[in-house]
């Protein structure tokens, strides 16, 4: 007998052990979205990103109908701006910019057929930080688009949950507001 006989029932009472933390946490895959309309029209052009990114994940994913025409439609999503901005967050010794920030804001709103606020205009605006150097030029370049870009995934996934989380009924009048700043390193 090898004294090293005790190794597969540890590995196996490891297994166990994380297996029922799991289980036990509540962790679960994010299902479909619940929303609390049937049919839903996005006034924004067809070639704007994220009119058509949000359109793509609400019929992957959601219970709502995304037609084609405003009149079919029970609510009425409606951008009221949409601004990307860059600025300089830091300069080294010699003046060159170190570090810059980039900012995605986006502005929309949520009318039922009778132009009643469903959602009043809300806001929602993101930040990343990114270093920057003279030297790679077009791979920060190329890092700025990434970067835009997964702030549009982050920016379509807050609105399919305030969406979900609408209640068609009791709509405020006064305008809310989120910032959501984000580094990459989180």
């Amino acid at each position: 007998m090898s004294r090293f006989d005790w190794l597969p029932t540890l590995r196996r009472a490891f297994l166990c052990g994380l297996l029922f933390s799991l289980a036990g946490c509540g962790f679960q895959l994010r299902g479909e979205a619940q929303l609390p309309f049937d049919t839903m029209y996005i006034d924004m052009p067809q070639t704007n990103a994220v009119g058509a990114q949000l359109a793509r994940q609400l019929r992957a994913s959601s219970n709502a109908k995304i037609v084609d025409n405003r009149t079919e439609a029970q609510v009425i999503l409606t951008r009221a701006y949409e601004l990307r901005s860059k600025t300089i967050l830091s300069i080294n010794s010699a003046g060159r910019v170190r570090e810059f920030r980039l900012r995605y804001t986006f502005n929309y709103s949520l009318v039922d057929q009778k132009g009643q606020n469903v959602v009043p205009p809300v806001s929602i605006s993101l930040e990343r930080d990114y270093a920057y150097s003279d030297d790679q030029v077009l791979a920060k370049e190329s890092e700025e688009q990434l970067l835009y870009r997964d702030m549009q995934t982050d920016l379509v996934q807050q609105i399919i949950r305030r969406l979900a989380a609408t209640h068609p009924g009791a709509a405020s009048t006064g305008p809310a507001t989120n910032s959501t700043p984000i580094s990459p390193g989180m």
